[in-house]
């Protein structure tokens, strides 16, 4: 029997430059609104069509050459992404039209690009196109036929060249960003600890300087652990810490990348509400991120040394569960007083962050959570919170989120609340009250030390139960782009 699960990473659209229209490819244009000294000129009818050229607004043409108009706006960049992604939606919904219909599968679409686009407007427009139409469904049918490659048709053939060295960096965010999709999404009745960190060693196989290293329950034991071991406790499906090194000739900058490897939380025996608990199966979202980023920071040869340690654990609920009011002793010695398991995402991190900073003496740590709920409610659920203690640092990570589409807004570690964490039975205590973002920050600062650190909640961006944008319902792969940026930076 087939195994109904998709291929994890799966599989992107292959893109080409070309300056030759081949005879039968559907053909798609993009199509540039008209601006507010055109008056109400509009544009002209293409094939009985008069299109509007709204970003985004992608119209089918009953006759003539082209099949599809898609709008970009006013031309802008972000607005091509927008187009792409929309346009990638309309015509596979097409090519599923034409199978029912019996007939014959196309496999290649073209897109016609406006002849003043330049690299910036083809990097936006393939991101759109690689991951607008992405798609994960776990089902025993037979897969239906799909798009294979998208030509992009330029009337200037020395374009090509230029256009193809754009693509190549796109291509690889966008592959991190499908992959962290694909781990996210992927259901926590397959997903344990074990399935993660063979996917993550499964996945960096090939890939020059790139190795990854997994620890068992037993080790972490012996290492002392406590925090994975106290959240991975109750449950059937051990703890596993993954461990990433790209360790490139020549590398001057060693950067430490940090991700909860939640793979489903029920909230322990602090057990959350049903409604809503199956989206727990994206809690390994940051993991999932750092496990594409590096794997994609690897595959570009940044010239930067960099190490991913997933922490990953299921915080399920049985006779061995973590307490409330338990003590916890983490990697390092320091210890922590529970107060709610179902704050268990930093009580991972807290010991990858100490044992990754002891080991590897990093020259900075960046790590990645659906941490807290409050985010949601602080930044809605399209931006990304930035905690540093370092505005070097955290200026990078918004400017890289910047370049490559992802929103970031940097959040204050408020010194007024950092007493709040500070424990009277152990070192620290894990879930004192207050905002709940600062705190959960403050807390992992504490584990930290002097080196320059930024801690990334993606609680609100890294779901989405709408499609906008190259975002479709469910994981969004989001901050793995940004950490590939921000890694590139320092190159």
């Amino acid at each position: 029997m087939r195994n109904p699960l998709p291929p994890v990473p799966g599989k992107l659209l292959e893109l080409e430059v070309s300056d030759d229209i081949r005879r039968g490819t559907p053909l798609a244009t993009l199509i540039v609104a008209p601006s507010e000294e055109d008056g109400d000129a509009g544009l002209d009818e293409i094939g009985g069509v008069r299109p509007t050229g709204k970003a985004g607004d992608v119209q089918t043409v009953p006759t003539g050459g082209v099949r599809w108009l898609a709008g970009v706006g006013d031309g802008e960049p972000r607005h091509y992404r927008k187009a792409g992604a929309a346009l990638v939606r309309a015509v596979t919904a097409a090519l599923d039209e034409d199978v029912e219909a019996g007939k014959k599968a196309f496999r290649t679409f073209a897109v016609e690009l406006p002849a003043d686009a330049g690299a910036e407007h083809v990097e936006e427009l393939a991101f759109g196109l690689l991951l607008g139409g992405y798609r994960f469904t776990v089902t025993a049918e037979e897969p239906k036929p799909g798009l294979r490659t998208v030509r992009l048709l330029t009337r200037h053939e020395r374009a090509v060249p230029a256009y193809d060295k754009a693509l190549e960096r796109v291509r690889e965010l966008a592959a991190a960003a499908a992959f962290a999709r694909d781990l996210a999404n992927t259901p926590s009745n397959i997903k344990t600890p074990a399935w993660l960190a063979d996917t993550a060693a499964r996945a960096a196989g090939g890939i020059a300087d790139l190795t990854v290293t997994v620890r068992d329950e037993k080790w972490l034991g012996a290492q002392g652990f406590g925090g994975v071991l106290a959240v991975g406790g109750g449950s059937a499906a051990p703890p596993r810490l993954i461990e990433l090194e790209y360790r490139p000739r020549g590398a001057a900058t060693h950067l430490l990348l940090v991700g909860k490897g939640i793979t489903f939380d029920t909230g322990g025996l602090s057990i959350k509400p049903a409604d809503g608990m199956h989206l727990m199966r994206t809690d390994m979202a940051g993991g999932a991120a750092i496990i594409a980023a590096v794997r994609a920071i690897a595959a570009l040869r940044l010239p930067v040394r960099v190490t991913g340690l997933v922490p990953a654990a299921e915080n399920h609920v049985s006779g061995s569960s973590y307490r409330p009011g338990d003590i916890v002793r983490h990697y390092g010695g320091k210890t922590t007083e529970v107060g709610n398991t179902d704050a268990e995402g930093r009580m991972v991190l807290a010991d990858a962050l100490v044992y990754g900073i002891k080991k590897h003496k990093p020259d900075a740590v960046i790590d990645a959570a659906t941490l807290t709920g409050a985010m949601k409610v602080s930044l809605g659920v399209r931006t990304g919170g930035v905690f540093a203690t370092d505005d070097a640092l955290a200026e990078r990570v918004t400017k890289a989120g910047e370049r490559v589409g992802e929103a970031w807004w940097r959040m204050p570690l408020l010194e007024d609340l950092a007493e709040t964490v500070q424990g009277s039975l152990g070192d620290v205590r894990q879930a004192p009250g207050g905002p709940g973002g600062i705190v959960a920050a403050l807390f992992l600062r504490e584990f930290v030390g002097d080196v320059p650190w930024a801690h990334l909640d993606i609680a609100g961006p890294a779901r989405a139960d709408k499609t906008y944008a190259d975002v479709v319902p469910g994981a969004t792969g989001f901050a793995a782009r940004t950490l590939v940026e921000l890694v590139a930076s320092y190159a």
